[in-house]
């Protein structure tokens, strides 16, 4: 028994029929998945793996899209000063201790 446009579920019988309609639908997803596992385990483990990666990948993004939303736009007016070199001494110029 499908829910339609037409079906009322502001009543206590339309919401009883939408839940069971929704349960059976959960039952034979759940069923043909556990089937699909037991027929391919490793491509079911690489798809898991895979869709862990793509859900990890998502939220990766998303806190770095939303870092980037939250901190202030770095100005790029003026570069910073550079350092001035540093002095370079030769080795003859430095003094040995005289040997005995």
């Amino acid at each position: 028994m499908a829910i339609t446009e037409n079906d009322d579920i502001t009543t206590t019988e339309g919401r009883q029929a939408l839940f069971a309609n929704a349960k059976e639908a959960v039952t034979e997803a759940v069923q043909s998945a556990v089937e699909a596992v037991k027929a391919n385990p490793k491509t079911a483990a690489a798809i898991a793996a895979g869709a862990t990666a793509a859900v990890a990948g998502a939220a990766y993004g998303a806190t770095k899209l939303s870092a980037a939303k939250a901190t202030p736009a770095k100005s790029t007016t003026t570069a910073p000063k550079r350092r001035a070199p540093a002095k370079r001494t030769t080795t003859a110029a430095k003094s040995t201790p005289a040997k005995k």
